[in-house]
């Protein structure tokens, strides 16, 4: 003999199956986010190199294809959709090293060149085209570290030196000097990102022993306090219990007041792309990465775009660059 649901536990049922899902209830007529390719990076393909903006350029450079160690470095100009050389790198080639820029200037250090960790400073001068060597970075011989600046200051901790780190340093470009500052507020770790937003830097992800990390973190210089937020997580929605999304070796960028963090590894290579609204302290998620999978990618932010392009995608390394229109609807 058959046995049917009473009519009320029918339409609860339909109800649940409506809007019950326990992993995200954002639909794909919710996702903003139109992706497009750029001129491919005239350089070698290449991974775990370094970028950051001047005004209304992008600069890239270092990085390894596996091989080589890379010193050339190139600079992309968003209206043209152009790349041009610029002058060599004039430390050793190198991976996994950072940058960032203050003054005008970008600033390139540390990482790894194959034998030997490092430590060396860089600065870059986009109107004469010229590097010169400053002071030595404060901490230890490292790579996978991350940087940003504030105010004019530069930013870098983290990383790997032997072990895991925590150390926060801030670089004054005036005085060519590092000072240490508090330590990171959450574990340590390497394959972590950075942006700045509202004067305040924000450290997140990356991994330790082989842990991958979702805590977001940021720093205020007027007060040398760090404050944990809320986790990368696969929705904004506070009414359900969504899993946080760790990740190490993504890539990090800022468009407008929000910042953003796509691709990395959690044990798999990624697409996932989600925006960070500090004022909320919420993460939304955005269109998929249009490119393959990868990490040790680089990223920029540029006028109301965002920039990712390079990487690792299994044993391949890639010379792709694509854009993003973070508040466009894919058609």
């Amino acid at each position: 003999m058959k046995r049917f649901l009473p009519h009320w536990l029918l339409v609860l049922a339909v109800l649940c199956l409506a809007g019950c899902n326990d992993d995200d209830t954002t639909t794909t007529e919710d996702i903003l986010g139109v992706w497009s390719g750029r001129s491919q990076f005239e350089g070698l393909a290449r991974n775990a190199a370094v970028s950051f903006t001047i005004g209304d350029k992008a600069y890239v450079g270092l990085g390894t294809d596996g091989t080589s160690k890379f010193v050339d470095f190139w600079e992309y100009n968003p209206a043209t959709n152009t790349w041009t050389q610029k002058a060599d790198f004039p430390g050793v080639g190198r991976y996994l090293a950072v940058g960032f820029s203050a003054g005008g200037k970008g600033y390139v250090g540390t990482g790894y060149d194959g034998a030997n960790k490092l430590r060396d400073f860089y600065e870059y001068d986009p109107v004469a085209n010229q590097w010169t060597r400053k002071a030595d970075f404060g901490g230890s011989a490292r790579y996978g570290a991350v940087a940003l600046s504030i105010a004019g200051k530069g930013y870098l901790g983290t990383g790997f030196d032997g072990n895991a780190k925590k150390d926060f340093w801030q670089y004054d470009p005036a005085t060519d000097q590092w000072t240490q500052k508090p330590s990171f507020g959450g574990n340590k770790r390497q394959g972590a990102v950075a942006f700045t937003l509202n004067n305040q830097g924000y450290l997140l992800l990356g991994s330790d022993n082989g842990s991958y990390m979702a805590d977001v973190w940021s720093y205020d210089p007027t007060n040398e306090l760090w404050t944990q937020h809320r986790e990368l997580i696969n929705s904004t929605d506070y009414d359900y219990d969504y899993s946080a999304l760790p990740r190490a070796n993504a890539t990090a960028f800022v468009v407008g007041t929000h910042g953003f963090v796509a691709l990395g590894i959690n044990g798999s290579t990624l697409t996932s792309c989600y925006e960070y609204a500090p004022e909320a302290d919420t993460w939304t998620q955005k269109t998929s990465f249009g490119g393959v999978a990868r990490t040790y990618p680089i990223s920029f932010g540029l006028g109301d775009r965002g920039y990712v392009g390079l990487g690792l995608a299994s044993a391949l390394r890639l010379d792709d660059l694509w854009q993003i229109a973070p508040n466009e609807s894919p058609d």
